[in-house]
């Protein structure tokens, strides 16, 4: 009988990597945490409240670090908390692919390194389809936090540093959850790889900003949203991911202002702050 428990943050995009497999991610507050328990028996038992959660996704990655042989000898229960909303482009997913081969890892690959269990989630990602990319953009700034500049194709960060801990990440939920054509999000490839090479050059927020007017003309949001948001104040301002969620970045003491903003729109805001947590497991 054995124990672990995982915690692994989220992150919002500041350039979307499917049109060219270069991705900008930065990890936020809101996390996820995974319990991982074994018991007599066999197979894997989920639990947790929110009931559009990828089971295939799961299996899929308890697969990718638990051998054949010890799932037959194994029951695996596996019991999920997130604040993170799913569906939104806000990385759930990326956070608990790493959160569950994370616990996983504690108990039966104890030697596994960052990289193995961070490459079990994506490579489970792919193979559940719910990345078309794998999203190694993600799930870089969901375990280890911060800024991370990355080459998707090749499964290596670029550049990656922390983020700034004094400002506010403001994040728009919309009730409208359509998300657009993402096939589209190739027309602009040149314009998302202009993003990424201002992003290496740590040009976050200019990166950011490019990849929020070039999405929202893609997507289901009015790119003036973007604008506005400039305007009052946020350093940048996104569709996350492949949305519908909008995330803008702002000084505490613009928040009001950014806020007020997402009150015309329908739907709610979730405030969070920007996290340089690396992902985090203990045995209990």
């Amino acid at each position: 009988m054995a124990k672990a428990k995982s915690t692994v943050h989220g992150a919002i995009s500041l350039v979307n990597a499917i049109a060219t497999q270069k991705g900008a991610t930065l990890g936020i507050s809101l996390k996820v945490e995974a319990t991982v328990e074994t018991s007599t028996g066999r197979g894997i038992i989920l639990q947790s409240k929110n009931k559009s959660l990828s089971s295939r996704l799961i299996n899929k990655t308890v697969e990718k670090i638990i051998s054949k042989n010890d799932l037959e000898q194994n029951k695996i229960t596996i019991t999920l908390e997130s604040e993170i909303p799913t569906g939104y482009g806000l990385k759930s997913s990326s956070a608990i692919s790493s959160a569950v081969a994370l616990a996983c890892a504690k108990i039966f690959k104890p030697k596994f390194t960052d990289q193995q269990i961070l490459l079990a989630g994506v490579d489970a990602s792919i193979e559940s389809k719910v990345s078309i990319t794998g999203a190694y953009d993600d799930a870089c700034s969901c375990y280890y936090g911060g800024f991370n500049v990355t080459d998707n194709a090749k499964k290596k960060r670029i550049y990656f540093e922390k983020g700034p801990t004094n400002l506010v990440v403001v994040i728009f939920i919309p009730k409208n959850r359509k998300r657009g054509n993402l096939k589209n999000l190739k027309v602009l490839s040149s314009v998302f790889k202009n993003a990424w090479e201002l992003a290496k050059k740590t040009k976050y927020w200019e990166a950011m900003i490019i990849n929020g007017l070039a999405t929202t003309s893609i997507s289901n949001s009015d790119p003036r949203i973007i604008t506005n948001l400039i305007k009052k104040g946020a350093l940048g301002a996104s569709v996350s991911g492949n949305g519908p969620a909008i995330a803008a970045i702002t000084k505490k003491e613009n928040e009001m202002n950014i806020k007020k903003i997402f009150s015309t729109l329908d739907g709610n805001v979730i405030i969070s702050k920007v996290s340089n947590k690396k992902a985090e497991v203990h045995e209990m």
